[in-house]
């Protein structure tokens, strides 16, 4: 009678294990389905995580500056003190917001007439150098800053800007 060969995938050593083309092929396998976890694990974090984390920082609302609120005020000339001198000048004043740029105008002729005060009682070698205009801004700041009415709110003055100064 005739015996059949038996297959080579039947084969099996003499210890009862598998031949070693399988093993092989089961560990590429086992090894490219980690590749492909690991990838898509990476993925999702480059992907998800950190896209996230981005729009978190981007979500926040980055305030955007407000809008300068400018009062422009007419000139001014006024005679200095101490000599045959006069300033003529012109002066912006950059308000904190729209209220106050209202409230200002709204006492327009007090406001020259504390700035007039104020101007004339200086004299020309008080004004003339840098640190004589810079103490001039902060006098005329401080000025205006005070209530214009008992029990009136005072306006909020962010700068205030020469726009013209000519001592002569």
């Amino acid at each position: 009678m005739a015996t059949a060969k038996p297959k080579e995938s039947d084969k099996k050593d003499d210890d009862g294990e598998e031949s070693p083309k399988k093993s092989k092929k089961l560990l590429f396998i086992i090894i490219g389905v980690l590749v492909l976890l690991i990838g898509a694990g990476a993925g999702y974090y480059f992907l998800v995580m950190k896209h996230d984390s981005g729009n978190g920082e981007a979500t926040k609302k980055v305030e955007e500056p407000k809008e300068p609120v400018y009062v422009v005020l007419d000139p001014f000339t006024v005679n200095l003190s101490g000599g045959g001198q006069y300033l003529q000048m012109g002066i912006t004043l950059q308000m904190d917001d729209e209220k106050d740029g209202v409230r200002l105008k709204k006492y327009l002729p007090s406001v020259r007439s504390r700035l007039l005060l104020l101007l004339s009682s200086k004299s020309a070698d008080e004004i003339s150098d840098e640190e004589g205009k810079q103490a001039l801004r902060t006098e005329i700041k401080e000025a205006l800053e005070k209530p214009f009415a008992e029990g009136a709110e005072p306006p909020k003055l962010v700068e205030v800007l020469f726009t013209a100064f000519v001592v002569q």
